[in-house]
């Protein structure tokens, strides 16, 4: 009986055990699940938000404010074209494509980093041509963005190419004045070019499947705790089984059945005999 409750003590720690780890999971998918909402809700806040000047939404000497992610903003400058760069390995039109990065000189001094858009690749390792952004004053209005991080695994990139939007990199090039905390993705230029890089895609709004992920996790805890309490109703019910079997055993007493047939067998006995 000892070793029965120690083992039954064993499959309870079990799914304990298995259900804290389930908690975790679920809580996990949770967190996932508030931070894709979070961001759902800044797309459809900003996205579409009127274009306003880049000094209004983004002022000189203060840094990029997450919460303006996604937010149309026009500026007034000048292309620096010889510091343009390629982003290679991005998932564009798919097929890992490069996206066109160009600093641009704003009036008030300052560098923003324009992406103007995604090129595929060529028949080579670069595309087969880089339309050129248009020369002088332009007005270019743009999307903002954080920059990225560079790739962890340390991955790198040839000459004139970049692994990654990492704006400080672009800042050794184009110069100490670039905004190195945001970029803009372009949606219009004026005056317009007669060729430009291919329209980078609008972010979906998708709650994506965290939620029911985070269900599953929970249902699993419960089911680990069913499963426990079935094996030991089962282990039990066969000890109880045993037991009977063994007190059928034990028991000298004949069958109910064997006995009636006993009587019968001897009546008939009788009857034989006294005719």
């Amino acid at each position: 009986m000892r070793s029965r409750l120690g083992r039954w003590g064993v499959y309870v720690l079990i799914a304990i055990l298995f259900a804290v780890a389930c908690a975790f999971l679920s809580q996990w998918q949770f967190d996932r699940n508030e931070q894709r909402s979070a961001a759902n809700a800044l797309i459809e806040r900003n996205y579409d938000a009127p274009t306003a000047p880049l000094d209004e939404v983004l002022p000189p000497g203060e840094g990029f404010d997450p919460a303006d992610e996604w937010r149309p903003v026009v500026l007034t400058g000048e292309y620096l074209a010889d510091e343009q760069l390629l982003v290679r390995n991005r998932a564009q039109g798919g097929t890992s494509a490069f996206e066109v990065l160009v600093p641009f000189a704003v009036d008030d001094g300052r560098i923003l980093v324009v992406d103007r858009g995604w090129l595929p690749p060529g028949e080579g390792a670069l595309p087969d041509a880089v339309p050129a952004p248009p020369a002088g004053e332009v007005e270019v209005t743009v999307r903002l963005k954080p920059g990225e991080p560079l790739p962890s695994s340390g991955r790198s990139a040839p000459e004139g190419q970049l692994p990654t939007i990492h704006l400080p990199s672009v800042a050794e090039l184009a110069g100490d004045a670039t905004i190195v905390d945001a970029y803009g993705l372009m949606l219009s230029e004026d005056p317009a070019p007669a060729t430009r890089p291919h329209a980078l895609e609008a972010p979906e709004i998708d709650p994506g499947p965290h939620l029911s992920y985070a269900i599953q996790w929970i249902l699993f805890a419960i089911m680990g705790f069913v499963f426990i309490g079935y094996m030991i109703r089962t282990e039990v019910r066969a000890r109880r089984e045993d037991a009977l079997g063994d007190e059928d055993d034990d028991d000298p007493t004949p069958p109910r059945r064997a006995r009636r047939r006993d009587r019968d067998a001897d009546e008939e006995d009788a009857l034989i005999d006294g005719r």
